[in-house]
């Protein structure tokens, strides 16, 4: 078994009492490997259809599955790189799955990287709101933006700020917030061991501070009405719930509420925080988390509705006629040039001192007399969208070598121009046809090695 700090154990032991022995246990069972189907692409039904791994459900997440991640890597496979899936363990999918999003809402991702719960909240946004996923980590949001980009989002800002920045432009702004803190990582030392040397190193007393700062952080930038959820992979009180009701009780306007689900396995919070969940590794096939709902009073109406000034920009020639070949409503006044780029922003009203990874979807290079799309337009984009396509099996060779960066040789394609590369109907990325070859323009840092 893993060698797990005494003083932790002592801990453990004072926490789970008579299933003490019951967690020790799970320390024997191996980890559990979990992959969420992206919505905004592949219905949950289609995605079993054509499956090519074997999965089992994850009973308290609708488009959540089990696989076995000794003989299979869905990572290896096209369909990860046609962004109809993220790889997540199963616990990790519960905080964006419980955060009650609605059609249109503006959601605040505050500690985003590398995105697995913002995929989740802009699939469900499916292109109505606005989602802003923020990490401090530089390094860590473009692996985060990445993912975003691979999932198709355009609805997005993304981020690198310290969170208490964002309260200029975005004060009451939010419907919906998803604060995924910095912990000690008590839950997942099962699924990495790495996090056991990081425990003895910075415990639980490193992190309480920050987190008590991002829930009062979160507690400005949220509108009255709105709902925020607050999660940790830690089983320490003081960074779960004492976090929670140290806010609560410093702005009573803040309250707990009932996550909306439950299911066999969830464990309420310690009391007085009940209506908060526990998710332990002993109880359920996951690892341990932390989630707890809390609801604004509509006591502070000083909030942001503010949009952003925009301004139309002359689009060039070369954009204009490519963009009558896209099936999509764009509104003309949200293109932006940024020198050669041209982007399609988002509503956010961010100010231009702001550390922007990206503000809503890059459409492409305008270069001299030419403009090429870009790799986020393609995976924005679905195959009835666009007319030129060239549609790959997922069990061939030129797939593979598409997404190697190859050139490929194509006949029978009819026109000069760039060609959306679908993998069984599902886009890629793009490639320029002439002369019966296809040249690849499949992004760079995205090829397979």
């Amino acid at each position: 078994m893993i060698q797990l700090p005494d003083s932790f154990l002592q801990e453990m032991k004072e926490q789970f009492q008579s299933e003490y022995k019951d967690y020790l246990e799970c320390f024997n069972q191996s980890r559990y490997f979990g992959l969420r189907v992206n919505t905004s692409k592949i219905s949950v039904e289609d995605f079993c259809q054509i499956s090519p791994f074997a999965l089992t459900k994850i009973p308290w997440i609708e488009n959540g599955f089990y696989y076995d991640g000794d003989k299979v890597n869905p990572a290896k496979h096209p369909y990860y790189h046609a962004g109809l899936y993220y790889l997540q363990e199963p616990s990790a999918m519960t905080p964006a799955n419980l955060l009650p999003i609605e059609k249109g809402d503006r959601v605040l991702d505050m500690c985003a990287a590398p995105g697995g719960k913002a995929t989740e909240i802009g699939a469900r946004l499916n292109g109505s709101g606005l989602l802003v996923a923020n990490d401090i980590s530089s390094s860590r949001a473009r692996g985060l933006l990445k993912n975003i980009e691979l999932f198709g989002i355009e609805n997005v800002l993304v981020l690198s700020e310290e969170p208490g920045q964002l309260k200029e432009e975005f004060s009451h702004y939010f419907d919906k917030i998803l604060i995924d803190a910095p912990c000690s990582g008590e839950g997942m030392f099962r699924k990495d061991n790495k996090l056991i040397r990081e425990w003895l190193e910075r415990g639980p007393k490193d992190y309480m501070p920050i987190q008590r700062e991002l829930l009062e952080i979160g507690s400005k930038l949220l509108k009255p009405g709105g709902t925020l959820l607050y999660s940790t992979c830690t089983f320490n009180k003081g960074e779960n719930e004492e976090a929670v009701l140290d806010l609560i009780n410093k702005y009573p306007f803040m309250k707990s509420i009932e996550v909306s689900k439950d299911y066999e396995g969830f464990t309420k919070g310690n009391p007085p925080l009940t209506q908060a969940r526990r998710l332990y590794p002993f109880k359920m096939k996951g690892e341990g988390h932390f989630l707890a709902l809390l609801k604004k009073e509509d006591s502070e109406k000083d909030f942001n509705e503010s949009l952003p000034k925009t301004t139309a920009v002359k689009l060039t020639p070369e954009f204009t006629e490519f963009l009558k070949l896209i099936k999509k409503d764009f509104s003309r006044d949200r293109f932006v040039l940024r020198g050669e780029r041209i982007y399609y922003e988002s509503i956010a009203p961010v100010g231009k001192k702001k550390r922007v990874l990206r503000n809503g979807l890059y459409m492409g290079e305008q270069k001299k007399g030419r403009f090429e799309p870009s790799q986020a337009l393609a995976m924005a984009l679905k195959k009835e969208e666009y007319p030129y396509i060239l549609d790959l099996k997922s069990e061939s060779i030129e797939v593979i070598k598409y997404l190697k960066g190859e050139t490929l040789l194509v006949e029978g394609l009819k026109e000069k121009q760039f060609y959306l590369v679908c993998v069984d109907g599902y886009p890629l990325g793009f490639g320029k046809y002439g002369n019966n070859k296809l040249k690849n323009k499949y992004e760079q840092g995205w090829r397979m090695m």
